[in-house]
C-alpha cells in the first residue's frame, strides 16, 4: 500500500490531502499562527481523520507559499517540494475531471496557467484576489471574514454602486447587455448599504479574475476554464461567473472541492514517483 500527501501551505492555513493506491482520501484544512505549525497540525489532523498511523505515509509533497519555511522531512516522513503552478494545474484538471483548461488559483492573490494533462505553463498572476477582497471589506464596511462578505453580498444590489451599459446609454451594443458593468464602484458617491458594497466587492474582484481568465483562454486557445481556491465559496462570485461564461462564451468551471486543487495537484504528482 501506498500513502502519498498532499499538503498546500499557505502563510498561515495548510490544506492536506491524501491518496492511498491512488486512491483520494480524506481533506482536511488546519489555521496556525505560521506556515510551519500549520504544516505540522495538518499532518496530525489528516493521521487524527483518517485513523492512519504516520509510519503509513511514504511521501508528504509540500508546495504553496509556506512551503519554503519547510526543512528536512516533516515528522521523519519523506518531504518533496514541489512547485505551486503544476500543483494548481493538475489538481485543477484532475477536480474537473478533463485533460486540459486554463485553471485559475484565487488565494491572497491569483495565478492563472494552462494545463495539458502533466504539462503545465503559467500564463500569469495577478495581486486581485482574497486579499483585495478582505481589505477593501475591511476598510469599506469594518467586515474581515469570508463568511460575512459571503452573506452580505448575497442580499446586495450592485446597480447601488456600479455603472452599467445600461446607465450610459440607451443604444444597443453589440456582444454587451444593459446590466454588462461599466464602471465598478462607479456609483460610489454618498453613503451606501453594507451588502450593497459587499456585493460590489465580490463583483470588483471575480470580474477582474474573469477578465484575465478569459483572455488566458484566448491566448491558449481554449475554451475552457477551471476555477479553484478558497475564493470559490463565494456564491454571488459563482453567479458572476457563471454571466461572463454566457457573455464571453467559455465554459468557466467550478469543481467540488475546489479549495483543495492545489494540494491535490502536489499529492499526484508524489502518486507517480512512489
Amino acid at each position: 500500500m501506498s500513502l502519498v500527501l498532499g499538503l498546500d501551505v499557505g502563510g498561515s492555513t495548510t490544506k492536506v490531502v491524501g491518496f492511498e493506491d491512488g486512491k483520494m482520501l480524506e481533506s482536511v484544512i488546519v489555521k496556525a499562527s505560521d506556515p510551519l505549525a500549520s504544516a505540522y497540525a495538518g499532518l496530525g489532523k489528516f493521521v487524527e481523520a483518517t485513523g492512519r498511523k504516520l509510519a503509513q505515509i511514504d511521501t508528504v509533497m509540500a508546495t504553496g507559499v509556506g512551503a519554503s519555511y519547510l526543512s528536512g522531512d516533516l515528522l521523519e516522513r519523506k518531504t518533496i517540494l514541489v512547485n505551486e503552478f503544476e500543483s494548481v494545474g493538475i489538481g485543477g484538471i484532475f477536480l474537473a475531471g478533463i485533460q486540459e483548461a486554463i485553471v485559475v488559483s484565487m488565494g491572497t492573490g491569483t495565478s492563472l496557467v494552462e494545463a495539458k494533462g502533466s504539462n503545465v505553463r503559467h500564463i500569469i498572476g495577478s495581486g486581485v484576489g482574497g486579499g483585495t477582497l478582505l481589505g477593501l471589506a475591511d476598510r469599506l464596511i469594518n467586515v474581515s471574514d469570508f463568511d460575512t462578505i459571503n452573506e452580505l453580498s448575497q442580499s446586495g444590489k450592485l446597480e447601488n454602486v456600479d455603472l452599467t451599459v445600461g446607465d450610459l446609454t440607451q443604444k444597443e451594443i453589440p456582444g454587451l447587455t444593459p446590466s454588462t458593468t461599466a464602471s465598478n464602484f462607479g456609483k460610489l458617491a454618498g453613503l451606501r448599504e453594507p451588502e450593497d458594497l459587499a456585493a460590489g466587492i465580490v463583483n470588483l474582484v471575480f470580474q477582474s479574475v474573469g477578465t484575465a481568465a478569459v483572455l488566458a483562454a484566448r491566448l491558449c486557445q481554449l475554451n475552457t476554464i477551471v476555477v479553484t481556491g478558497n475564493l470559490t465559496r463565494i456564491r454571488l462570485g459563482r453567479q458572476i461567473l457563471e454571466n461572463f461564461s454566457q457573455l464571453y462564451g467559455v465554459n468557466f468551471l467550478i469543481p467540488d472541492q475546489a479549495e483543495y486543487a492545489t494540494a491535490i495537484g502536489a499529492a499526484l504528482q508524489g502518486c507517480k514517483i512512489t
